[in-house]
C-alpha cells in the first residue's frame, strides 16, 4: 500500500494513503495532520486515481515543492515511488512499493553541509556485498521460544526495561504512532543511542520497508544504512546482531560496505510476531566511541523487542477487529437489503397451501425465491439458485429478483418470460456465474401449473396416493445467464386436490454430516412419500430431517424450500414463510 513519509524535528511517521483524496494540513479537519506554523491549514492533497498518484497545492502560503521544483496551485502533479514533495520547510516522501522499479532516477534532492534546517533523509541503503564473508560473531537468539532472550540474564534489567515500553505503548493501536513511540523508549532505556529505525517487511513483496526513524540531534541528514549481511542474518536466523565498532571489528573487515558506514557501535535485533516469524527489525546504532554498545545492551534490546512485537501485534489485531467489525456491519444491512428483496407473506388463496424457508450458510447468500400475484387468478413463482454463495452470488441474486419482477409485469406467459429473463441475465454477465432457475405459474381457475426448468432439479410432486412424480430430463433447458436468445419448454400439467409440489436447492439434498454423508434426493423422495401432504407441515418436516441428518455439522450451501400444492377437501388452506430468513 502506498504510504507518505513526514520528516520533521528529527524523527519520521509514517501515513497510509487509503482514500483517494488524501487532505494535509495544519488543520486538524485534514486526514494527516501537521502541527507548524509553517504549513498552511489545508495546505495540498494527495489523488489517487488507477494506481497512480498526484500531489495538489491548494494555494498554501509557502508553496510546495515536489523534488526541489515548486509546483502551480490547484494542478496535479504526477508523483512516483521516492518522491520527496516538500510542505513549506516539512519534508515529505512518496513511497508505493508497487511503482518502486519506475521512481525518477536521480530525482533525491542533495542536501548539502549547511543546510541543517532541513529533516533527515530516510532512504533504505542495502548493498549487496557478493564478496562478503563476514561471519558475525556477536548475536543473541531470540527464536519463538526465547522471544526475550535468556531471562536469567539481567533480569532487572530486562523486567524494567519491558515494564517501561509496555507502560509507553498502552493503549496505542494506531499504527503511525506506534512505531515512533517504540523508537523514543528505546532512546530512552539507551541513553547512548544516536540514531534508530525500525524497518517492516511488505507482506507483498517480502521487502524490508523503513517505517521509523529516530536521530538524536534534530536535523541530522542520515540515510537509513543497513548491511545484508547483518540484516539478512537477523531475520534469517532470527538472532540479535552486535558490532562494537563496525568500521575496525575484524569480522566486518572484508565488508566494505559497513566500514563505510562508519558507525561506531550498532545492534540489530528481530520484532518476532506470534508465529515466531520476524515482522521487520529494529537498529539503533550510536557514533560516540565512549558508550559502545556491549553483549548485556544486546541482551536487553532483545527483550525490549519481543515486548515490542506484542504490542505491534496487539495494534494490528486491534486494527484488524475494528475493520472485521465494520465488515459485520456492512454484512449486516447488506443482509438487510436481501431480506427485502424476498417476500414478507405468501399468496392466500382458497384452495391452496404454500409454504417457503430460506437459510444461507453465510450472511447472504445466492438462493432466490419469490412469488407475484398476476391477473385473472395467477400466481407466478420464482426459484432460483446462482453458482456459488457469499457476496458475489448474493449480488447476482438481487439482479436477479430486479429482473424477474420488471420482466413478469410485462410478460406473463412463462415460456417468453424465462426467455427475456436468460436474456437480462447474460448482459454484462460475470463468467461463471449462471442460475439455475425454475419459473412457474399457477392459473388457481383452472387448476393448472405451467412452468419452466432452466438448469434446476425437477421438482418433484406428490400424488395423492403418495407416489413421486419427476418430469424427465431432457425437459430441462439451460441454466440462465449462459448464453443469449435460448427458447425453454413449457410444461404443464393439472394440479389435484391434495397433490403437492416440493422445490428445492442442492443445500438440501447436498447437506452434509459429520462422516460428509450427503442427505440425498432418495431420502428427500421418501420423506415426500411418507409424510403428510400438507405443504406446511411438509416443509417443516423436510427442513428439520436435514438439521437431524447434518447432526451438527455447520451448514455448507444455502438451503432454500418451497412446498405449495392444493389442498384436499377438509384441509385449512394456509401461508407460512418459513424464518430463518436469510
Amino acid at each position: 500500500m502506498a504510504s507518505i513519509l513526514i520528516l520533521k524535528a528529527g524523527e519520521s511517521v509514517t501515513r497510509e494513503l487509503t482514500k483517494d483524496e488524501t487532505f494535509i494540513g495544519r488543520s486538524p479537519e485534514c486526514d494527516v495532520q501537521i502541527e507548524s506554523s509553517l504549513v498552511s491549514r489545508k495546505h495540498a492533497k494527495l489523488l489517487c486515481a488507477a494506481g497512480k498518484f498526484a500531489v495538489v497545492d491548494l494555494e498554501s502560503g509557502n508553496g510546495t515543492t515536489v523534488n526541489g521544483v515548486r509546483i502551480s496551485p490547484n494542478t496535479p502533479t504526477p508523483i512516483v515511488h521516492d518522491d520527496r514533495v516538500k510542505l513549506g520547510p516539512i519534508l515529505v516522501r512518496f513511497i508505493d512499493p508497487a511503482s518502486a522499479g519506475s521512481a525518477r532516477a536521480g530525482s533525491k534532492p542533495k542536501f548539502t553541509e549547511g543546510d541543517a534546517a532541513k529533516p533527515p533523509a530516510f532512504d533504505l541503503n542495502l548493498t549487496d556485498e557478493a564478496e562478503d564473508s563476514a561471519t558475525i560473531t556477536g548475536a543473541v537468539e531470540s527464536g519463538s521460544s526465547s522471544r526475550f532472550g535468556a531471562l536469567d540474564v539481567q533480569p532487572a534489567a530486562k523486567l524494567k526495561g519491558i515494564l517501561e515500553i509496555s507502560r509507553t505503548l498502552a493503549g496505542t493501536v494506531d499504527l503511525g504512532v506506534l512505531l515512533p513511540k517504540i523508537l523514543d523508549t528505546l532512546f530512552t532505556i539507551f541513553p547512548g543511542a544516536d540514531r534508530g529505525c525500525i524497518l517492516l517487511k511488505d507482506p507483498t513483496t517480502a521487502q524490508m520497508i523503513p517505517r521509523a526513524i529516530k536521530h538524536r540531534r534534530p536535523g541530522e541528514d542520515e540515510s537509513v544504512k543497513l548491511s545484508r549481511t547483518i540484516l539478512n542474518k537477523v531475520l534469517t536466523d532470527k538472532a540479535g546482531v552486535l558490532s562494537a565498532d563496525a568500521s575496525t571489528d575484524g569480522q566486518f573487515q572484508a565488508s566494505e560496505s559497513i566500514a563505510n558506514f562508519k558507525i561506531r557501535s550498532m545492534m540489530c535485533v528481530p520484532l518476532l510476531g506470534l508465529d515466531g516469524e520476524p515482522l521487520g527489525i529494529i537498529n539503533i546504532d550510536t557514533q560516540n566511541p565512549l558508550k559502545q554498545f556491549q553483549k548485556d545492551d544486546l541482551d536487553l534490546l532483545v527483550a525490549v523487542a519481543g515486548q515490542a512485537a506484542l504490542s505491534y501485534e496487539n495494534a494490528r489485531l486491534a486494527v484488524s477487529y475494528a475493520e472485521k467489525q465494520k465488515q459485520d456491519s456492512e454484512m449486516q444491512i447488506a443482509a438487510d437489503v436481501q431480506r427485502a428483496l424476498l417476500p414478507e407473506h405468501l399468496p392466500q388463496a382458497p384452495g391452496y397451501e404454500f409454504f417457503a424457508s430460506y437459510e444461507s450458510a453465510q450472511a447472504v447468500g445466492g438462493d432466490y425465491y419469490d412469488c407475484l400475484l398476476l391477473p385473472n387468478d395467477r400466481v407466478c413463482l420464482a426459484f432460483g439458485d446462482v453458482a456459488g454463495k457469499g457476496v458475489p452470488a448474493s449480488l447476482v441474486m438481487s439482479r436477479l429478483s430486479s429482473v424477474v419482477q420488471n420482466t413478469l409485469e410485462f410478460v406473463q406467459d412463462v415460456g417468453q418470460a424465462a426467455e427475456r429473463i436468460n436474456n437480462h441475465m447474460c448482459n454484462n454477465a460475470i463468467e461463471g456465474r449462471f442460475v439455475t432457475f425454475t419459473l412457474a405459474i399457477i392459473d388457481m381457475s383452472s387448476h393448472t401449473i405451467s412452468l419452466v426448468i432452466a438448469g434446476h432439479m425437477s421438482p418433484m410432486i406428490r400424488r395423492v396416493d403418495g407416489t413421486i412424480e419427476e418430469f424427465p430430463d431432457d425437459s430441462v433447458g439451460m441454466p440462465l445467464g449462459v448464453a443469449e436468445g435460448l427458447s425453454y419448454d413449457v410444461l404443464k400439467r393439472s394440479l389435484q386436490p391434495g397433490e403437492t409440489i416440493v422445490i428445492y436447492t442442492d443445500g438440501v439434498s447436498e447437506a452434509m454430516n459429520p462422516a460428509s454423508d450427503l442427505y440425498g434426493v432418495d431420502r428427500l423422495r421418501q420423506m415426500i412419500t411418507t409424510h403428510t401432504r400438507k405443504p406446511a407441515e411438509l416443509g417443516k418436516a423436510i427442513l428439520a430431517d436435514v438439521k437431524r441428518h447434518a447432526a451438527g455439522r455447520p451448514q455448507n450451501d444455502d438451503i432454500t424450500l418451497m412446498v405449495f400444492g392444493r389442498t384436499a377437501d377438509g384441509d385449512d388452506a394456509t401461508t407460512i414463510v418459513s424464518g430463518p430468513v436469510l
